[in-house]
């Protein structure tokens, strides 16, 4: 069913504040969450300790009033251009190839590099990926300093959707250790993949302040 631009903003929005809460169980590994400890059972009144009074004969029983039906909750993916599986899969590829972009060493050269990205993004990703990688100033600085780079990452919202991409807000950290010392840094980055059903690569990969006002 299409919708229309007023009914899919209004999705879109459910969808963001619905993942907000829900999304590390949704896409990410399970963290552990400790139990609430249970309060202590209150005290019964005074007066709930003594025995009702009968009512008096020929008095009709009070009807049972019964408890309301819970209701069922809502799946917001019939809504939506994806199914939850589908979900997990995009940022499944998301976040390994935010990691694998930060970690490199001195010692690989540009092809070795987007080797460890084969299956994550697109050809033509590749391509500028190892260009980027392979620029004479960049490698040159990653040799004379013997940088050697770990990421990590983690995806903090979902900016965009649609029938066959989806852009998430990703925070990529980097542990670099070079010649002069060790230091750790993050950047934030809009990260597009496109695909469908659980097959998902990455295309594009900007700072998330690029284009925003």
């Amino acid at each position: 069913m299409d919708l229309s631009p007023g009914q899919l903003k209004a999705v879109f929005v459910l969808v963001v504040l619905v993942l907000a809460s829900l999304g590390y169980w949704l896409i990410l590994p399970k963290v552990t969450h400790s139990h609430a400890v249970p309060q202590a059972a209150a005290s019964p009144s005074p007066s709930a300790t003594g025995s009702a009074p009968a009512p008096p004969p020929g008095t009709p029983a009070p009807a049972a009033t019964a408890a309301p039906a819970a209701s069922g909750s809502v799946n917001i993916y019939s809504w939506l251009p994806f199914t939850q599986q589908g979900l997990a899969a995009a940022a499944a590829v998301t976040v390994k190839f935010c990691a694998d972009y930060n970690t490199y060493s001195y010692t690989e050269n540009a092809d070795a590099y987007v080797a460890s990205m084969n299956g994550l993004i697109t050809a033509q990703l590749a391509t500028t990926l190892r260009d980027s990688y392979a620029n004479p100033g960049v490698a040159k600085v990653r040799t004379d300093q013997k940088q050697v780079s770990t990421g990590t990452a983690v995806i903090t919202s979902i900016r965009a959707f649609g029938p066959s991409s989806l852009t998430f807000i990703v925070n990529a950290g980097q542990h670099l250790v070079t010649s002069k010392g060790t230091s750790n840094g993050s950047a934030q980055y809009a990260v597009t993949v496109t695909g469908s059903g659980t097959s998902w690569q990455v295309n594009d990969i900007e700072l998330s302040s690029v284009g925003q006002s």
